[in-house]
């Protein structure tokens, strides 16, 4: 049996997900409130109690790579992660929206695609677009058989 939960309004909870709010943002104000912390993964728990679409958006035709560790900080990820979120429609705030676009503006006017190397101390990088990566941002990693490894490495 799970633990009750620390949520004390519901409602008030689902209200603030469905408001776009972030986790730090309800993380804080439930604190101020209630005297509360709820860590990140206790509203992501909450929001799958309930119903409620999930925050994370997994788009394996922009990040087709099991990243390693050392690279999930990297700038050209956090852009293709956040384009995967606005294709399937979730709405980016100010900031993302800003360098999301210029980062699509980029490549274009580069002619250039996002590569990843786990090889590498960046692991990404920008490689001239050829051929096989029309009508993509990022240039697909050879088919191996393996499949895409979940979770951190």
């Amino acid at each position: 049996m799970a633990p009750p939960t620390k949520i004390q309004n519901a409602d008030e909870a689902i209200r603030w997900i469905k408001e776009g709010r972030s986790y730090a943002w309800m993380t804080a104000e439930h604190e101020r409130k209630y005297n509360i912390r709820i860590s990140a993964s206790g509203w992501s728990y909450f929001r799958g109690k309930n119903g409620l679409d999930v925050r994370a958006v997994s788009d394996e035709e922009l990040v087709p790579w099991s990243v390693k560790h050392e690279h999930r900080n990297n700038y050209y990820l956090y852009c293709l992660r956040q384009e995967g979120r606005r294709r399937h429609g979730k709405k980016l705030d100010e900031h993302a929206e800003t360098r999301v676009n210029a980062f699509l503006r980029d490549l274009a006017e580069e002619r250039v695609v996002v590569d990843y190397d786990p090889s590498t101390e960046n692991g990404f990088r920008l490689v001239l677009r050829e051929a096989q990566d029309e009508g993509s941002l990022v240039r697909r990693p050879a088919k191996t058989g393996a499949r895409r490894r979940r979770g951190p490495q």
